[in-house]
């Protein structure tokens, strides 16, 4: 029976052309497994250390360093069995693994282990990451304008053969895209502009590929976006070069140019909406986005559209005019002009008994279209399209019917009320019956806003209610039903709110004694804002129209002054809220001139 040795020593019978060259692997590892390098030159090293780990002994059998030599056997020719015998006592299934050992383990020894940890060392390239400092901007804006270039001059010579510009396209597509790395380097955003690359990137909007113009207001979106770490000077930069390149007339092109029924096109408008938003954290740029001739009527037309379930796109175009309308009068102006306050009021009569979806684009659109009639019925002419439209009558449906809108249509009438143009709306109010609406919830728990604007709806009445009109005098009378129910409420309100305030007055006099009357002047509005967080606002108008009920009318007068007795108080308590707030006004702005003018009449009488 042939002996180890000679299987050892023996070539391979089968076949007699010479072997050709293959890169020695782990004994392991099966033999179609890729080689640790396919160059043979590149191996070398590898393969020199190798074979000096393995040396061969007169017998020609390898031997290792450190390894007890094999041992020679005679076979026994009834079993087929060869290698050394088990040690007494032990069989098979107990042979320990050996996991450094030649054969039961790795397969290699020590040192052809280390050659091949070597090898790996080598050919492990080093990944050196890129900085991205003006060089870079500077070879990113070449390579960028020479796609620019090619796919342009591609596109005019095959204008009928797209294939042969498809693959420029491509590349134009992809440098866009990576040029959003920038978004992480708003240092270089003034480099990026004065290489004149903004022009060419805002230039890609009128591209007649729409995705390529897709992906070029994604970009634009990523580089405005607010959570880019970037410095206003360096944010100005790149955006006053945008404007100087027409972004709002290109971008309210695309908007036109779009179909949202594709996905792609939608996602599109998106990105469109969220550059606008972007840019409407600056007002002047809010004013331009409202003077364009497109921008505005498109957003009014798109949150007309119907659509069950209410879409991303239509809630975040209500959010962007949202945003347009609280940002800027001439905004405001301009939508009211457009029909805008008779088109939301449309919008929310859908809501006037019935609530949106919760937790839904539905019920954000609404919460939006409520903020922009807020903003709309603060201007003079859109209280009177406000009062013409019927927005009174709705107001009162949804006090009555509808949760979700209760708040909110609350708050759209103190503002509506608010201000010396408010008188019509006020008369309008008593008209439609609305101080049974009004006054009737007063008597019921409220949510602290809603107890708020009803308090200044109060206050708007007798403020703005001409003397001896019959709409004034159905206004105190309600005041003074019931035997003075209302005012009991009111004395009621004004302790609660007074014990809010109290102790955060406490706390700011222990503070004020720390600071030198300069450092006193520093916080002297973070004071205010402290103690208006905690309600002095609603304290302070509570007791102005106390102020005009004890003016008006001797039995309100008794009845104020009675129920502050029961603890020890007296109208001292109304005449010092009064005189802070005269305090904080100014003679600069002629609305608080007639607010100082009140305040001081009122006085006489408390």
């Amino acid at each position: 029976m042939t002996s180890v040795d000679e299987l050892f020593k023996k070539p391979s019978a089968v076949g007699s052309s010479k072997r050709k060259f293959e890169p020695v692997q782990d004994p392991s590892t099966p033999p179609f497994v890729r080689p640790i390098c396919s160059r043979p030159q590149a191996n070398k090293p590898y393969l020199d250390e190798l074979y000096k780990a393995a040396k061969l002994d007169s017998d020609g059998d390898v031997r290792s360093k450190g390894k007890a030599p094999m041992v020679e056997d005679e076979m026994e020719d009834d079993d087929g069995e060869a290698g050394p015998e088990l040690p007494p006592d032990m069989d098979e299934e107990d042979i320990p693994d050996d996991e450094e050992g030649r054969f039961f383990g790795g397969g290699m020894e020590q040192k052809t282990a280390q050659a091949m940890h070597y090898i790996d060392q080598q050919e492990t390239d080093e990944v050196v990451p890129e900085k991205f400092d003006t060089a870079w901007v500077r070879r990113f804006a070449l390579n960028f304008e020479r796609k620019i270039s090619k796919n342009s001059e591609l596109r005019a010579k095959f204008e009928n053969d797209p294939t042969k510009f498809m693959t420029s396209e491509a590349d134009l597509d992809t440098e866009i895209k990576g040029l959003s790395i920038l978004s992480e380097h708003p240092e270089l955003y003034e480099e990026f502009a004065k290489l004149g690359c903004v022009g060419s990137l805002i230039s890609l909007l009128s591209h007649e590929n729409a995705d390529i113009a897709i992906d070029a207001i994604q970009l634009i979106s990523e580089l405005t976006d607010e959570d880019v770490e970037a410095e206003q000077e360096q944010w100005d930069v790149l955006v006053n070069a945008m404007m100087h390149a027409d972004l709002i007339e290109l971008l309210s092109s695309n908007l036109t140019r779009l179909d949202e029924k594709q996905e792609t096109d939608r996602t599109g408008v998106y990105y469109i909406l969220s550059v606008l938003e972007n840019l409407c954290s600056q007002t002047s740029l809010v004013e331009k986005i409202g003077q364009d001739a497109s921008v505005m009527p498109w957003i009014l037309s798109r949150v007309q559209q119907k659509e069950s379930p209410v879409t991303q796109n239509k809630q975040y175009s209500a959010e962007i005019l949202a945003i347009m309308l609280q940002s800027s009068s001439k905004n405001r102006d301009r939508f009211i002009k457009l029909d805008g306050v008779d088109i939301i009021l449309q919008l929310l009569s859908q809501y006037r008994k019935r609530d949106p979806v919760k937790d839904s684009d539905e019920e954000e659109f609404v919460e939006n279209l409520f903020d922009c009639l807020i903003c709309l019925v603060d201007e003079p002419s859109g209280k009177e399209k406000f009062v013409e439209a019927e927005g009174i009558e709705l107001a009162q449906i949804m006090l009555k019917e509808s949760k979700f809108s209760k708040p909110r249509s609350l708050r759209v009438l103190d503002h509506l009320f608010g201000g010396p143009s408010g008188a019509p709306a006020c008369e309008h109010l008593i008209e439609a019956a609305g101080l049974r609406t009004v006054f009737g919830m007063f008597m019921k728990k409220q949510e602290g806003q809603n107890i708020e604007h009803l308090l200044g709806i109060f206050a708007s009445l007798l403020r703005l209610l001409p003397g001896g009109s019959a709409a004034r005098i159905r206004t105190l009378a309600k005041f003074m039903e019931k035997d003075y129910e209302k005012i009991e409420k009111l004395i009621k309100l004004r302790r609660e709110y007074a014990a809010r305030v109290a102790p955060v007055e406490q706390a700011i006099e222990k503070e004020r004694k720390s600071y030198s009357p300069e450092e006193q002047e520093f916080m002297a509005s973070e004071w205010l804002s402290r103690r208006f967080d905690v309600g002095l606002f609603s304290l302070q108008t509570i007791d102005v129209i106390l102020a005009w009920l004890v003016a008006e009318d001797d039995g309100a007068k008794k009845k104020v002054v009675s129920l502050l007795a029961d603890r020890d108080e007296d109208l001292s308590l109304v005449q010092g809220t009064l005189q802070e707030q005269l305090e904080g006004l100014t003679d600069e702005d002629s609305g608080q001139k007639e607010v100082k003018d009140m305040l001081n009449t009122l006085l006489q009488f408390v």
